[in-house]
């Protein structure tokens, strides 16, 4: 018999045997300053491009000092207890109501956390016998959802309608044998990406296959339709969405998430949720300041309007100037460049330190060996000033990968992130 922890000293895992070079640089930085479109990152001052403050909500002078008023009045502790039990307040059923509304459906219940939610979600919507079909692409909270089920899953190729059928080929012979339902999973939003789940394509298919649509719209929330309402209202099916899902984390800028169908749904999941029947209810001063962010998303399209005078600044410099973003349908805005993780670790140091850019990078396990993934998020708080002094940096930088400038520079790097104060 082995020591249980002889895998952890023999193998730090994919991005962990990088450690020593990136912690505390790549993985793990430290943004500093009120939350903005220019933060610092030791000692310098950046064009940040990786926080998902996606309508500038986070250090608004109303929002921060209705976030204060709450604070001051209820403290970080109340309500007590869970909500079953005595974490219940009127405000939390108003805060419900309006998302309700907000995003079109009857009913919506409140969730501590967008990721522990999802995973709760997935538990109490199936049994064993059920089978679930999900993107490949899917976010890991709705891998993890998906791991503790039970029954039988299967993950279709990325937005592959072809694929999506088959599966659900699959899943329909199964549930026939098995007396279960199926669960389609899909994003609205796909967060590394940027592109859109085929929402409307899927619901289309509801007329030959008997399955629910379960959707997690955490990007799409308050920055895609008409009001806001997200990706099945952008794509004019939000009522065929049996279950919507999404997070205070992206464009309300808090902590919290939701889930919203119709009520009878609702009033079963919030009877079988176990991370919310089980923890603390959310707390009054965030459920107040999330109030407050609700009625800017709906009181204020100034906001939108102007993410989107950024993305689209932003996406079409880029593509005129003949990078490669991808299909993304929505405000994350992926580069793709082709290079190892040591030249991508010295093209990023090169690009924070000399450019004054900030954005975040994705590499080898998460996109295929060979590429080099910089995520860039634009929101409401940039300006047209931070698109084109990026662009510039950006030609820069891909100048020099595409020369070798980072190949030669790539072993120093490592050497000085290893050495790091």
């Amino acid at each position: 018999m082995r020591d249980l922890f002889d895998k952890i000293y023999k193998d730090k895992g994919p991005l962990g045997k990088w450690a020593e070079q990136a912690e505390g640089y790549f993985v793990f930085p430290k943004l500093e300053g009120p939350i903005s479109n220019r933060m610092k990152f030791r000692g310098r001052d950046v064009i940040t491009w990786s926080v998902n403050d996606y309508l500038g909500l986070a250090n608004h002078p109303e929002v921060r000092k209705v976030d204060a008023e709450a604070a001051a009045e209820w403290g970080s502790a109340y309500p007590m207890g869970a909500r079953m039990m005595s974490g219940h307040t009127s405000l939390h059923e108003k805060l419900q109501d309006e998302l309700a509304s907000f995003v079109h459906k009857q009913a919506a219940y409140l969730l501590n956390f967008g990721y522990q939610g999802m995973v709760s979600t997935i538990d109490a919507l199936v049994s064993k016998q059920d089978v679930i079909v999900y993107d490949v692409d899917a976010h890991a909270c709705i891998i993890d959802g998906v791991r503790l089920h039970l029954g039988q899953r299967f993950t279709y190729k990325h937005n592959d309608m072809e694929s999506i059928e088959k599966n659900l080929q699959r899943a329909t012979k199964i549930a026939e044998q098995s007396g279960g339902g199926i669960l389609l999973i899909s994003e609205g939003v796909f967060g590394m990406r940027g592109e859109q789940g085929k929402l409307k394509e899927i619901v289309e298919l509801k007329k030959k296959y008997k399955f629910r649509l379960f959707v997690d719209d955490a990007h799409g929330f308050g920055t895609l339709g008409k009001t806001g309402a997200g990706a099945g209202e952008e794509q004019g099916v939000q009522d065929d969405i049996d279950v919507y899902f999404a997070t205070f984390a992206k464009s309300m800028a808090s902590t919290g998430a939701f889930i919203a169908g119709d009520k009878e749904i609702i009033d079963y999941l919030k009877y079988n949720l176990r991370s919310q029947m089980f923890a603390k209810s959310l707390q009054m001063q965030l459920v107040i300041g999330a109030l407050k962010r609700l009625e800017m998303l709906r009181t204020r399209p100034e906001l939108k309007n102007k993410l989107w005078e950024n993305v689209n600044a932003l996406q079409n410099g880029l593509k005129d100037r003949g990078f490669d973003i991808g299909t993304t349908q929505s405000c994350v805005t992926p580069v793709y460049l082709k290079g190892s993780i040591p030249e991508a670790m010295a093209l990023v140091k090169d690009l924070r330190e000399n450019y004054g850019v900030f954005c975040s990078i994705v590499v080898y396990p998460v996109i295929p060996k060979g590429l080099i993934l910089l995520r860039m998020i634009p929101t409401a708080s940039h300006t047209l000033e931070d698109v084109e002094e990026t662009l510039v940096a950006f030609s820069s930088i891909r100048e020099r990968l595409e020369n070798g400038t980072y190949k030669r520079l790539s072993a120093s790097v490592a050497a000085a992130m290893a050495n790091k104060a």
